[in-house]
């Protein structure tokens, strides 16, 4: 580790990258999250976290280093926090600063669950909470802030932060391509949540509102900066937390941590406000610019497009086809990962039945029963060649158990289990006593001795498939064997298609909703693993910003793939003849396969006429909000789907007018957004002809249509 970490901090300086060579690296990381593992580990894993630290020490970056989750991070380095929520941490050293080096916008995707999705609302209240109790520095995750800089991240031994040269956010979520994927479990899109998708577009109104929030604080920066904060009580679950500076700068934020309820307080002889579970922030402790809750960003509906079908042909993998020069055999069952290596997800184990021609289950026509226990993660059974089932575990438990009845013959009978790793442990300890593959007992029931156990039989192994040694995923290999036509719901088949770069700068996705399990290639590189077939359990209700939030809390996908749409990046595509390889491991059609491009499909907006706003904040003019509507990809505003001022009810794309509304709210909005890639329009009432319902609080809510 030593040897490694010094080998980037020296490539770092040969490249003048430090602050201090006029470089972008303010910040270095070692070591990361290895605190909680000194609480079962205790004194050695202490001691190693000490070593770290001091050899970091010597490196000599002329940077501060920082330690992530490490309590007992010694001086000089910096521990930091990470979490959902981190206005509850202090550094162990009063003199250190007070940072968020991960500002959790959700949390992963896993196969087989539902996708995590955190409110936006809250995730504001939890930075603004964090800034009002006098942080520092916030840096997202997946995704990478700071007040006042940006900040990009890369997650191994050693964390450079490097200030982006743009100065817009870099909220960005991912895609584990290829057998990257760890968990194990975890599925191949790392989106996150994050305020920029994994697609690169934005999340909106995720990535406007905290756009709006870190405007707002940095227009408190001179109080911020200048001393800690005074907190008063303004009520039973309201605070007011005041920083000022010598100057005579202040700013303050006002809080609602009540769940359910609004609170009118008082506050340096001005009423505010608050909707529940909030914070107002006012940057001269007067003028509110912005509050958590209210979101005046829009709401962008994202779709896939159609973007064209696939011709397909198939090439099937031999069940029982071993090389001579790499199959072995072995008595006894051995674990998956010490034969692979993690070359490749699959590793075959293969064994040999003899039946006697007496045994009873012959003429009975009471077929015996197989079971097979296995560390996981995923298992394909072929008994004499045909599929005899499948079963998996979970995120929660990697392990399973496939008991079935078998169809066996007098003479030898070949049982041959297909072995499937879904990723590697990426959290946690001791990952060699993570085991995966088939540890047994593996045991055959309603034989005429009773039962057999097959576990200390001789066993052959083969590492990977057949199909991967021929490198069907490449150009080359997939040149080297014949292909038919393409067959439907067959288990272990290679399918390939050639298809030109759709036109266009759409991010693209294959939709895999009709396949069920196994691995895509796009001109050799590896797109990643697809599970469609695995659909998420449970029910997912609303989802309600208001309280703590966890990744259980607000879901989609129940009783839905995790994953249907895979990223497939125009960086890799040719213009023409591209090559598209998949592996299918349970059986799915192919047919129903198709290119897709990523788009937004509507766009909302849903703004109070009393929207706080930055703009003009200094100025009576301040409290003018306005609806800001903006298409992707130089695609212009088409059709105004609903437009009120008023009263109206529902939500982005459910939309219907309430009890007071404004008749002139579809031709303001026609008049100023038709053919605009962009428009905004005032919320006020003389913009509508005058106000539909006086002494009423109104909202502008529309919903467009881009093309």
């Amino acid at each position: 580790m030593q040897k490694f970490t010094t080998k980037i901090v020296d490539m770092m300086k040969s490249e003048g990258l430090f602050e201090w060579q006029g470089g972008p690296i303010i910040l270095s990381q070692i070591e990361n999250e290895f605190g909680p593992l000194e609480w079962d580990q205790g004194e050695p894993s202490k001691a190693y976290a000490s070593w770290a630290a001091n050899m970091a020490i010597a490196l000599d970056t002329g940077v501060p280093w920082i330690m992530c989750k490490e309590d007992d991070a010694p001086d000089p380095i910096i521990n930091t926090c990470n979490g959902f929520y981190c206005d509850w941490f202090s550094p162990n050293k009063p003199h250190k600063p007070t940072m968020w080096t991960e500002a959790w916008t959700a949390w992963y995707t896993g196969f087989g669950v539902p996708v995590p999705h955190r409110p936006v609302e809250d995730l504001a209240y939890g930075v603004a909470k964090f800034i009002q109790k006098g942080g520092s520095f916030v840096n997202y995750y997946m995704v990478s802030h700071t007040d006042p800089f940006c900040l990009t991240e890369a997650h191994h031994v050693t964390n450079f932060l490097v200030p982006s040269c743009d100065a817009s956010f870099q909220y960005h979520g991912g895609t584990n391509f290829g057998r990257t994927a760890g968990g194990p479990f975890v599925a191949t899109s790392y989106d996150y949540d994050a305020p920029i998708d994994e697609y690169g577009l934005l999340r909106e109104p995720k990535w406007g509102h905290l756009k709006e929030l870190h405007r707002a604080i940095k227009l408190c920066e001179p109080a911020l900066v200048a001393g800690d904060p005074i907190i008063s009580s303004l009520g039973k679950a309201q605070k007011s937390s005041v920083f000022r500076s010598s100057t005579g700068a202040c700013a303050a934020f006002l809080e609602n941590k009540d769940k359910l309820s609004y609170a009118r307080v008082s506050f340096s002889g001005m009423h505010y406000d608050l909707p529940p579970w909030s914070i107002s922030i006012l940057p001269d402790c007067k003028t509110t610019v912005f509050n958590t809750a209210r979101v005046g960003s829009q709401i962008s509906q994202m779709k896939m497009e159609w973007a064209g079908g696939l011709t397909w042909q198939s090439y099937n993998e031999e069940i029982n086809s071993y090389s001579e020069e790499e199959a072995f055999t072995a008595v006894g069952l051995l674990e998956q990962i010490n034969m692979t290596r993690d070359n490749t997800d699959y590793l075959w184990y293969t064994t040999y039945v003899d039946v006697a021609k007496d045994e009873q289950f012959l003429t009975s026509g009471k077929s015996p029963k197989l079971t097979v226990m296995s560390a996981g993660h995923a298992l394909h059974v072929f008994v004499n060649g045909q599929l005899t089932g499948t079963v998996y575990g979970s995120v929660e438990d990697p392990k399973l158990t496939y008991t079935g009845s078998v169809k066996l013959w007098a003479g030898s009978n070949t049982i041959s289990c297909l072995s499937i790793a879904v990723g590697l442990p990426n959290v946690g300890e001791h990952f060699e006593t993570w085991n995966a593959g088939i540890l047994g007992p593996v045991i055959l029931y309603g034989l005429n001795e009773g039962r057999r156990d097959l576990t200390w039989q001789k066993w052959t192994y083969q590492v990977g498939l057949k199909g991967e040694a021929m490198s069907l995923h490449s150009l080359s290999g997939s040149s080297s064997v014949e292909w038919g036509e393409p067959v439907q719901k067959q288990p272990l088949t290679w399918y390939k298609a050639f298809f030109n770069a759709p036109d266009g700068d759409e991010p693209l996705a294959l939709d895999m909703n009709s396949m069920g399990k196994g691995q895509i290639w796009i001109n050799g590189q590896g797109i990643g693993r697809y599970w469609p077939g695995y659909k998420a359990p449970g029910t997912c209700g609303y989802c309600d910003y208001r309280g703590e939030y966890n990744e259980t809390k607000c879901q989609t996908n129940c009783g839905d793939s995790s994953q249907r749409w895979y990223h497939v990046p125009r960086p890799w595509l040719n213009p023409t003849g591209n090559l598209l390889v998949i592996f299918e491991e349970i059986g799915g059609d192919p047919s129903e396969i198709s290119m897709v491009k990523r788009t937004t499909g509507s766009v909302c907006a849903d703004v109070s006429e009393w929207q706080p706003s930055m703009t003009n904040w200094r100025t009576k003019d301040y409290e003018k909000a306005k609806v800001h509507l903006q298409c992707d990809h130089g695609r212009k505003i088409t059709e105004i789907k609903f437009a009120s001022f008023g009263t109206p009810q529902g939500s982005c794309g459910s939309y219907s007018e309430g009890g007071c509304h404004a008749h002139k709210s579809y031709d303001i909005f026609r008049k100023n957004c038709i053919n605009q890639e962009h428009c905004a329009v005032c919320v006020v009432p003389e913009v509508f002809g005058g106000d539909p319902c006086p002494g009423t609080m109104k909202r502008a809510v529309v919903e467009v249509m881009c093309g």
